[in-house]
């Protein structure tokens, strides 16, 4: 009696949800105009976050080591907003543009390792802090065509060109000696066991223009109602400006300490699934990754009372990935 009525309850549920569907498949045949314009509101909830850079200043001090300098901001778990809308116009072009800001800051850790060559290459200060600071800010705008249509109005699939901007704000939050060797060099020096907490040791910003970028969208109807979206945007030039100001040392400039100049490569991708409520609201849920990286670039001092002095940005890498949901209404 039971299975029976399992089955049962089973079958009217599935009926319930696809009849409505159901009765306009065969309309899908045809194809059906494109809203005007596109307004969707999408919460990234779930995302994590890490910027990596390093440099090499062995050339202007050869007790230094190679790397000098290597920072890990990770660990950041960030609730971000995204704001989105689109200009369908003639038969197969489109304007899009996103734009996302974060809503919070809840956690993470900043590795600050420095490096010697006395006596070999080798690890002698490691300092760990916590992490705050304002988040993530991004626009994008893309200006696109529709280039194919698949077969039974099942789908479509887009190729657009558009630029993006990035910025990354963190704010490191005392500091705790986790390893301490000695260098050999007079004013590179650690104490084992410090502790300063509470204060504002380090503040981060990190900014990422990429003048142009290329990629696609792409979306295939599954059933009646759910549909799969695909999207990716590449770019072999990625401009990078960071500024890094060290608020504990009275050796350095406060505005900033250190800055960054890099060109590097970006990329883009999303995966995930629509569901249509109504014939003009969708429900959007997936998996979204922004990265960027340098493949060249400079790093600069900034001290008091001596000219600035530069060396090689061996790396510097940012990347963004999580979950992402959203509402689409279509007019």
């Amino acid at each position: 009696m039971r299975k029976r009525l399992y089955r049962a309850c089973t079958a009217l549920a599935l009926f319930v949800l696809m009849a409505p569907a159901a009765t306009s498949w065969g309309q899908d045949a045809e194809p059906q105009a494109r809203p005007r314009v596109e307004l969707s509101v999408r919460s990234w909830m779930f995302t994590t976050g890490k910027t990596t850079w390093s440099h090499d200043a062995s050339g202007l001090d050869p007790r230094l080591g190679d790397p000098t300098s290597e920072l890990m901001y990770k660990d950041n778990d960030t609730h971000i907003i995204e704001l989105g809308g689109r200009l369908n116009f003639g038969r197969r072009g489109f304007l899009q543009a996103e734009g996302g800001f974060s809503v919070s800051f809840d956690r993470g850790l900043l590795v600050d390792d420095d490096h010697t060559a006395v006596g070999g290459q080798h690890l002698f200060s490691r300092t760990h802090s916590d992490l705050s600071g304002s988040g993530t800010q991004y626009v994008t705008l893309n200006l696109g065509v529709r280039a194919l249509e698949f077969a039974e109005s099942r789908g479509y699939l887009e190729v657009f060109g558009g630029l993006q901007y990035w910025r990354t704000k963190y704010e490191a939050i005392g500091v705790r000696q986790v390893v301490c060797n000695s260098s050999g060099i007079p004013g590179l020096s650690c104490t084992p066991n410090f502790t300063l907490p509470g204060v504002l040791a380090i503040s981060n910003t990190t900014h990422w223009f990429t003048p142009i970028h290329v990629g696609f969208n792409s979306e295939y109807r599954l059933i009646p109602r759910v549909s799969l979206d695909l999207t990716a945007a590449v770019s072999p030039v990625s401009v990078l400006y960071n500024e890094d100001v060290h608020h504990l040392r009275s050796d350095l400039q406060q505005g900033p300490s250190f800055s960054m100049w890099g060109v590097g490569v970006s990329a883009n991708a999303g995966v995930g699934l629509k569901f249509l409520v109504t014939r003009h609201l969708a429900l959007t849920g997936g998996y979204r990754v922004m990265w960027n990286r340098t493949y060249a670039g400079e790093w600069e001092n900034h001290p008091i009372g001596a000219g600035s002095e530069t060396a090689p940005l061996t790396g510097f890498q940012t990347i963004r990935h999580g979950v992402m949901v959203g509402l689409t209404g279509s007019f």
